[in-house]
């Protein structure tokens, strides 16, 4: 009865904290056009507090979207655009020494704010790969021998270029194991990029108003933390996981000879995460399947190597996540 008591309150609580979620979705669409399953994972990645890979060619609205969710979340924006020459210091910030008074000073870098677009991540080397990997792990940066921790809430959204790799450094796999979305960026439909059109010819661009702030998304995470997770629903994300290290073991030999590694514990841990953001956005205090299957191909999708035998069969990451999917029994 305890239990049965305990599911009904936190089913109450989220359909009363997240009715902010529609407000918010409206402000945020006043600029975006389309491109529905990007807004919805943005706000996935900020409720469940998961950095996100955005991966498409450009012009598709992504730098719009974490400026427009600033806006909307009335929160800090930087926007940092990664370039082969790019130093640490350029991304976190220096110390500065001060002759008048013969001591340093500590000059914060662009990374000092709440969401922070890495634009085209993979141009920069490794030394800013590794600064910024320190801020997305630990929530924290190094200048000199101090340490600052960043304001929450913190979330990188990074793009990359998918058709452009002249000029590039391939982000390391610890690098992008640490995101928790990868989303591919598609174009729009034909009647939405109609819309677009119509809209950039009919006048100045919309303005968009702050729905919540800061500590209001703060409280609404410790209310996803809290969304309820059967029993069944956690093995049924272990036999995921594991189905894409060991396919065999959930009676999946087809797929043992295309994947060469899988996804390691993290994916397990950011697979319930996002899901209970997901439910948190759909009104309800407790994940369904279904709410595993919209958001496992971002997860999954960049945790999966394949082999040599499936890029001869031309057997993409989401193929497989697919096949796994559609075999994998449901609870």
């Amino acid at each position: 009865m305890t239990n049965l008591a305990g599911f009904r309150r936190i089913n109450e609580l989220v359909e009363r904290e997240a009715r902010f979620v529609p407000a918010l979705l409206t402000e945020i669409r006043k600029a975006i056009v389309g491109q529905d399953r990007l807004v919805e994972r943005a706000l996935v990645g900020l409720l469940a507090d998961g950095h996100i890979l955005l991966e498409g060619v450009p012009g598709l609205a992504k730098t719009l979207l974490v400026k427009t969710v600033g806006q909307a979340i009335q929160t800090g924006f930087s926007r940092i655009q990664f370039t082969p020459d790019l130093l640490p210091a350029d991304l976190i910030g220096t110390r500065i020494y001060n002759p008048r008074s013969a001591d340093f000073s500590v000059q914060k870098g662009p990374i000092f704010s709440n969401l922070i677009l890495a634009d085209e991540v993979n141009r920069a080397p490794a030394k800013v790969q590794s600064a910024l990997l320190e801020a997305m792990q630990e929530g924290q940066v190094t200048i000199g021998d101090e340490t600052f921790p960043l304001e929450a809430p913190f979330l990188v959204l990074a793009t990359q270029n998918p058709i452009e790799q002249e000029g590039t450094y391939p982000l390391p796999e610890a690098q992008v194991d640490r995101f928790m979305l990868k989303v591919v960026v598609d174009y729009p439909e034909y009647d939405e990029e109609r819309e677009m059109l119509a809209r950039v010819s009919s006048g100045p661009a919309p303005d968009v108003q702050p729905v919540v702030d800061a500590e209001y998304i703060l409280k609404a995470r410790e209310i996803v933390r809290q969304v309820h997770v059967d029993e069944r629903i956690m093995d049924y994300v272990l036999n995921l996981v594991v189905a894409t290290r060991d396919p065999g073991k959930v009676g999946l030999d087809g797929l043992a000879n295309l994947i060469e590694y899988g996804s390691s514990p993290r994916g397990g841990i950011f697979l319930i995460a996002a899901s209970r953001a997901y439910a948190f956005i759909r009104g309800r205090g407790y994940v369904i399947p279904d709410d595993i299957k919209q958001v496992a191909p971002d997860v999954l999708r960049h945790r999966i190597i394949t082999t040599f035998e499936a890029e001869a069969e031309d057997v993409t990451t989401e193929e497989i996540i697919q096949r796994i999917l559609d075999n994998l029994e449901i609870p």
